[in-house]
Parts: structure tokens; C-alpha cells; sequence
């Protein structure tokens, strides 16, 4: 498949180059070549020196663009520039995926005979007996303390559909390291080759001794309700499919501030949902239970109503719980008089017409990735509040805000579920971390230090509540002591 080249009218790291130019000595050299990037569009990074002499200098400048085209046209734009020789040019993404990007790493040395006999042959013995007789300890003695699988068939990946089990690696891989960075959780990818339903929920079961928590991701509806709901049924450990909670859980998040700047109330709001998909769904479940009670939702063919006889299951549960006057009609038929559009669909579904059309001071969730349903800079003069999933522009609606804080805290009090309360506690926290919103700052930054350790605590005294913390850490045994 070839690679997605929407282009937008702003530049992003996503497309970023770094050239490797030999300049000549002479005066003016490197404003030229800057005066060249500047004239294409580009903007220029970070500047390095990687050899000289008298006569010459290596540079490497990292060049930022707004698409794979323009990619070209910049590292075009220096070459033939007097006293400029482009030596190489990288395309930064790729170049940071060769390998991939997660590894292992040893958590005890292994440097001598008595490292061997502890770490494994005879002392590992010791051990694996004393979870034989009590397997509650694999959660003190293994991995399993701190261990997701992340666990997806390749069939819903990102914007880019069903791409398959070895193309969506790399997502799955930047999802351990966002696990790993932001909430100090060891995650690994496991990327299945089965779309059958029932051959992924009995893989995950067979795998689950391995781990501490199931994090399902990139599975395409109808199918992920299922998955999910058989294996939280099935196993004592969490499981949870983040591209529909964690969507819900920011977005739940967001609106909650972003109502705080229009003056309306929750429960006043007609919201407009494009996409139905896994996101979609479980977003409205839970803004519904936060309040929202007219809620109409669209796919391609229209709005969703019981009158409708081509709905899939879960266009089903939308169609039976939403939409109770039957309205028909495109989206920009429904979007009339719409105080919340939330769009987990395709870039380009929403019109600055529709925006025309909706009630005064409209909030707008253009959440698709990576390109939204209308780009905040079309979309600014129109709305009170403007987000999207991306992180070049403000209110990143970014599911890293709750995956990393809500695995801490359940593995932190070694949940057996996540439960709804738990979500709910997790969003309530990310809100409060903005004590002033504005139309720019409604949800915290993901880098914001404060934002996984305020998740997990929330979500841990949520699991205490609701019955489904495992009591404190079980005692070690060591059987020579007790003599």
C-alpha cells in the first residue's frame, strides 16, 4: 500500500528530513541554504557540525515539511545552492523505525556463577515451585507485575484500515514506549495472523499467564465488542480496548472543560457523532452517562435509526439507544442546531456550511487521525472550541493521556478489571489537571508529568470502591528462613 500523503496546511515533525550538506567556508554559505529551506516552506530544526577543515564544514539540518512531496521539494531546494553539496538526505520517521523501537533489557546482572545459579539453574527451581503451589505469586515472582500485551490482528490501524499484522507493528511498538515512558509500564506488541474472533480470544487466554493486562488495540468493529466483552468474562486480569476507552475517557475528559468556556449545561447538548466504529460507540456511552441525552449519530449512508434495516450489531445498540425521533438525513442535515460534533470518521466529512448551521458556540472533536474531519484553521472562526487527535495543534485528544496512568493504577492495587468507574475517575482527573480552560487548553498536555500519576491514583482508589483490588502484596516464601 502507498504511503498516505494528505497533505496539510501546516508543517509537522511527522515529515521531518535531515540533510547532510558539505558548505564551503565562505561567508553567506549557510544563510543561503537557510534563505533556500525558508523559500520552499520549510522550517529548520536543529543545526549540527559533524566534521570541518579549513576549507569545509559537514552540517546536518533537520528540516521539518508538511508532507511526503514536500519532503522532496526541500532536500530539492539545496542542492545546486553555491558552495552546497547535499551529501545524504534521511526521511527522520523511517529512519527512527529501523529495528524498531523497543528492546529488552536484564533487571538483574548476569556477570558470574552465582548470577547463573540465582537468575536461573538451580535457584530459578525454587521459585518456580513456590508459584506451582500458590499462582498468585507469578504477579510478585514474573513479569507479570507490570506487563500489557498489546494485543491487535492489524484490521482497524490508525486512519490506514485493514493493513495487517506486520504493518501495524509499528503502532503497536509506539504504544509500548508511550506505555513505558508516561506510566512506567512494560508492554509488549503481539500482532496476531487471524481476523476469526474466536481464534483471537483464545490466543489472548492462552497468552494471558504471561501477562498482567490485556490492552487491546486496533481491531476493527463490529468484532472488538465481542473480543473484549468474552475475554473481561473470561480472564481475572484487565482488559481493555483502548481505541474505544481511552478515546471516550478524553473525550470525556475534554468536553467536561470545554463546557466550562460556552455556558451549557451537559445534559442541554444535542451532540452529532460521525463515525460509529469501536470509537465512536464507546465515546457516546460514556458522554451519554456523563449526561448527554440527544445524541444522533451518522455513517456513510446517513443518520442511524431503528428504521434503518442495514445496521451491524453495534449500529444496532446505537440506533436503539440514540436518535429517539427516527431523524433521517446526511450530516449536514443533523448537524442543524448541533451544540457537539464528535468525529472519529474521515478528513474532510465536516464543511464550514455545517459549522454555519450548528447552534451558537459549537464545540468541535474532529478526532480523525491523521487527518481530521475539517482542520482548525478552517474551522477557527466558526467554533468556541476547536480539538482534534493531532499533536501539532492545540487540544490533542490523545488516548496517551489515559492507557499509561490506568494500567499503573490498576497493576498498582493488582486490579482484576477496569470498570466503568474507574474510566469515569480517570477522566475526571485529566479534566481537573486544567484549573483555567480556555479555547486553547482544555486537556493537559501528554507530557505533563502530573497527568499519569493523577490517573493512576484515581483509578486505583476507583478499583478499591468497586470491589476489584486484589488486597496487598503476598507473602514470599523463603522456606530456609523458617527453620
Amino acid at each position: 500500500m502507498p504511503e498516505q500523503n494528505q497533505k496539510s496546511t501546516q508543517n509537522s515533525a511527522s515529515y521531518s528530513i535531515s540533510l547532510r550538506l558539505q558548505l564551503s567556508r565562505e561567508p553567506g554559505t549557510l544563510a543561503r541554504v537557510a534563505t533556500a529551506i525558508g523559500n520552499a516552506g520549510g522550517d529548520i530544526g536543529e543545526i549540527s557540525i559533524v566534521s570541518q577543515n579549513r576549507d569545509e564544514i559537514v552540517r546536518d539540518i533537520i528540516v521539518i515539511g508538511s508532507s511526503l512531496d514536500h519532503e522532496k521539494e526541500l532536500a530539492k531546494a539545496v542542492e545546486g545552492l553555491e558552495g552546497v553539496t547535499l551529501l545524504e538526505v534521511k526521511d527522520r520517521t523511517f529512519a527512527s523505525h529501523l529495528g524498531g523501537k523497543i528492546g529488552t533489557q536484564l533487571r538483574q546482572p548476569v556477570n558470574s556463577a552465582a548470577d547463573l545459579a540465582i537468575a536461573y539453574t538451580p535457584g530459578v527451581g525454587r521459585v518456580c515451585m513456590a508459584i506451582h503451589d500458590n499462582v498468585e505469586l507469578s504477579f510478585d515472582l514474573t513479569i507479570r507485575k507490570n506487563t500489557v500485551a498489546i494485543v491487535s490482528d492489524g484490521t482497524a490501524v490508525l486512519g490506514l484500515g485493514d493493513i495487517g499484522p506486520e504493518a501495524g507493528m509499528p503502532v503497536m511498538e509506539g504504544k509500548a514506549m508511550l506505555f513505558k515512558k508516561f506510566g512506567d509500564v512494560d508492554a509488549f506488541p503481539i500482532c496476531l495472523a487471524t481476523k476469526d474472533t474466536e481464534e483471537i480470544i483464545e490466543t489472548v487466554k492462552r497468552l494471558a499467564p504471561t501477562f498482567g493486562g490485556i490492552n487491546l488495540e486496533d481491531i476493527s468493529a463490529p468484532r472488538c465488542f465481542e473480543i473484549e466483552d468474552r475475554l473481561k468474562k473470561e480472564l481475572d486480569i484487565p482488559v481493555f480496548h483502548d481505541d474505544q476507552h481511552g478515546t471516550a475517557i478524553v473525550s470525556t475528559a475534554a468536553l467536561l472543560n470545554a463546557l466550562k468556556l460556552v455556558n451549557k449545561k451537559i445534559e442541554d447538548l444535542k451532540m452529532v457523532v460521525c463515525g460509529v466504529g469501536a470509537a465512536g460507540t464507546a465515546c457516546t456511552k460514556m458522554i451519554m452517562d456523563a449526561g448527554v441525552k440527544n445524541v444522533i449519530g451518522c455513517d456513510r449512508k446517513g443518520a442511524i435509526h431503528t428504521g434503518r434495516d442495514d445496521l451491524n450489531e453495534a449500529k444496532r445498540w446505537f440506533a436503539e439507544n440514540t436518535n429517539h425521533e427516527k431523524i433521517s438525513g446526511s450530516l449536514a442535515d443533523i448537524i442543524e442546531g448541533a451544540d457537539l460534533f464528535l468525529g472519529v470518521s474521515a478528513p474532510g466529512m465536516l464543511t464550514v456550511g455545517d459549522l454555519k448551521r450548528m447552534a451558537p458556540d459549537p464545540i468541535i472533536f474532529a478526532m480523525a487521525n491523521p487527518v481530521p474531519e475539517i482542520m482548525p484553521e478552517v474551522a477557527a472562526p466558526h467554533v468556541a472550541v476547536m480539538a482534534t487527535g493531532r499533536s501539532d495543534y492545540p487540544n490533542q485528544i490523545n488516548n496517551v493521556l489515559a492507557f499509561p496512568g490506568i494500567f499503573r493504577g490498576a497493576f498498582d492495587c493488582r486490579a482484576t478489571a477496569i470498570t466503568e468507574n474507574m474510566k469515569f475517575a480517570a477522566a475526571k482527573a485529566i479534566a481537573d489537571l486544567v484549573e483555567n480552560p480556555t479555547p486553547e487548553n482544555i486537556i493537559p498536555s501528554p507530557f505533563d508529568p502530573k497527568v499519569a500519576p493523577a490517573v493512576a491514583k484515581a483509578v486505583r482508589e476507583a478499583a478499591i470502591a468497586d470491589g476489584v483490588a486484589r488486597t496487598g502484596d503476598l507473602s514470599i516464601p523463603f522456606a530456609e528462613m523458617d527453620r
